[in-house]
């Protein structure tokens, strides 16, 4: 089995608490620690199926509580898919709520418990620093403007009860996840492949991207690095535009990306809210923080990134073949 190179530096096996553990993220994520040896506690919504899981029920305000007794780490990964469905008031109420209600059930219940982990890990997303155009993003940038943005900002301010627990957070500010899983490059690959894929508006909007394997690898830096607090970047250190983003992959799958999708178009199928946000702006983000407290990425550039999802697939992806 796989041994990921981003070792949690602990002597012995840790248990982590991780939210969301059946989503792209979340099951990478269980997967690489299971591989090494650390148990992985899944919180669930449903009853529970095995020792691994425990229930709990965000919009109810119900969680296993004693069941996480003695975790030593928290990964919070939970929330409503943000282009899943058309933005109507009541799913992006859902999409709020989804994340303020789950991120403050949590951190309250953390703060509560008697042995509790050191180190919360909370999932936010580089959509709070709103579109910026060309300018350059680190994690000392102010926050930005629209609905993603308000979003991210209630979404981490929700983990208030944690920090004044004495827990470390960390803020894990995604950018486009590349895995031929799920996500935005999941959506894109099969059109791709049919000759029939292009750049998405212009095409010079930024793509602040990384691959799955350093979004696992950048939780566990978060999770076994103790200086690492406050808002980090999980991005690769080179953002690309959308075009550029897109041609790489043409040219992984040896197709043509020439045919445009036009803004209106998108407008018309996504609703203009949705599209501006989501689709045709941008954010041009570096992972300072990664960076600067040594996490050494995989794919650190847009074609190695690429290669490993289209030609290769990411280690769980190759073992699944």
């Amino acid at each position: 089995m796989w041994k990921s190179s981003h070792r949690l530096p602990t002597v012995g096996a840790m248990r982590v608490a991780v939210t969301g553990s059946s989503g792209l993220i979340g099951s990478a994520l269980v997967d690489s620690l299971e591989c090494d040896g650390h148990d992985a506690v899944r919180l669930v919504r449903r009853a529970p199926r095995s020792a691994g899981e425990v229930r709990w029920d965000p919009p109810a305000g119900t969680i296993d509580a004693a069941a996480l007794e003695g975790i030593d780490a928290a990964v919070h990964l939970a929330g409503e898919g943000i282009g899943e469905k058309r933005w109507s008031a009541a799913q992006k109420q859902r999409i709020l709520d989804s994340r303020v209600l789950g991120t403050d059930l949590l951190a309250r219940t953390l703060a509560d418990l008697d042995a509790g982990p050191a180190v919360l890990v909370s999932g936010s997303a580089i959509g709070w620093y709103g579109p910026r155009g060309d300018e350059v993003l680190t994690e000392h940038s102010p926050p930005g403007t629209g609905f993603l943005a308000e979003v991210a900002r209630h979404w981490e301010l929700a983990t208030a009860a944690a920090e004044a627990a004495g827990i470390r957070v960390v803020h894990l500010r995604t950018g486009i996840v590349l895995s031929r899983r799920g996500g935005s490059l999941g959506r894109l690959l099969p059109l791709i492949r049919l000759g029939v894929g292009g750049p998405l508006g212009t095409g010079r909007q930024w793509w602040s991207w990384v691959s799955l394997d350093d979004e696992v690898g950048l939780i566990r830096h978060a999770i076994g690095t103790p200086t690492v607090r406050g808002p980090m970047n999980a991005t690769a250190p080179e953002p690309a535009r959308n075009a550029d983003v897109i041609r790489a992959l043409g040219r992984a799958l040896h197709r043509p990306t020439v045919l445009p999708a036009p803004s209106f178009a998108l407008r018309l199928v996504l609703g203009r809210e949705m599209a501006d946000e989501v689709v045709l702006a941008g954010q041009r983000v570096v992972p300072e923080v990664a960076t600067e407290t040594g996490y050494g990425f995989r794919h650190p550039d847009l074609a190695s990134a690429v290669a490993a999802v289209v030609d290769h697939g990411t280690p769980r992806e190759r073992r699944a073949r």
